[in-house]
């Protein structure tokens, strides 16, 4: 059975807590605990909220009490996986880094004491893990950036970032879906949409899937943003062995 600690969240909610620290295997007990719950639901139970860590599980303390939602929990929760198995899900975003669609790019290339070239190549190299999504639509959580582009955010964020832009943050990156205030180091911008509510299944990926960056030229940029918006542009999805 995972081990998790079960604290009380308010009087209709209880947080399922996997882990102190963020990691692959944490990411994935919570995926797999939130994937039994909603395979074998329990009656009163209303929403799942998965995060880094931990779980919430929010309920209807007029349908289930506290006391049986744990013992519920607790058995249904024996038999998850400890460590992710199978095959992985990549969505491949294709990004022109810098110019225009990256202004800060110069910015993270004096903190990291790298060339242009170089941040590219670093922070395209990984296929990050989708820990969570929030924030926005559609924002990935991501893990797994080199460490020597963690860059501060900015001292003063902007009001307004385009959709598609790809930021870091810290010890994070990650693409803005919609237009929105942000403070992340801009580096690089997609013309794919990562959230689109038109669209059958309107976020391209979900948590557990990783995302590949793929590096463009402008060239290629403004063509796909043409196909984007003519509806005939899919992004490349593999699964491979983990």
């Amino acid at each position: 059975m995972a081990s998790f600690t079960l604290s009380i969240a308010g009087d209709s909610a209880v947080n399922l807590e996997f882990a102190r620290s963020i990691s692959p295997e944490t990411s994935s007990l919570v995926r797999s605990a939130a994937q039994a719950l909603a395979d074998d639901p329990i009656p009163g139970v209303v929403e799942l909220v998965p995060t880094f860590c931990s779980l919430m599980v929010c309920y209807n303390p007029l349908v289930i009490g506290y006391d049986d939602l744990a013992a519920r929990l607790s058995g249904t929760l024996r038999a998850i996986p400890a460590a992710p198995s199978g095959m992985k899900r990549v969505v491949s975003i294709p990004v022109c880094y810098g110019g225009e669609f990256g202004p800060d790019l110069p910015a993270v290339c004096q903190h990291a004491g790298m060339s242009a070239s170089e941040v590219i190549a670093a922070h395209s190299a990984p296929d990050y893990l989708i820990d969570m999504l929030g924030f926005l639509p559609g924002f990935a959580y991501l893990g797994g950036l080199d460490p020597r582009l963690h860059t501060p955010r900015l001292s003063t964020p902007r009001t307004s970032i385009p959709a598609g832009s790809v930021g870091i943050g810290g010890a994070q990156t990650g693409v803005y879906p919609l237009a929105s205030p942000g403070g992340w180091q801009l580096i690089g911008r997609t013309p794919v949409r990562p959230y689109d509510p038109a669209r059958e299944q309107p976020i391209l990926y979900a948590a557990g899937d990783y995302l590949r960056f793929v590096p463009i030229t402008d060239d290629q940029y403004h063509a796909i943003s043409a196909r984007v918006q003519a509806g005939d542009y899919r992004c490349r999805i593999d699964l491979e062995d983990r």
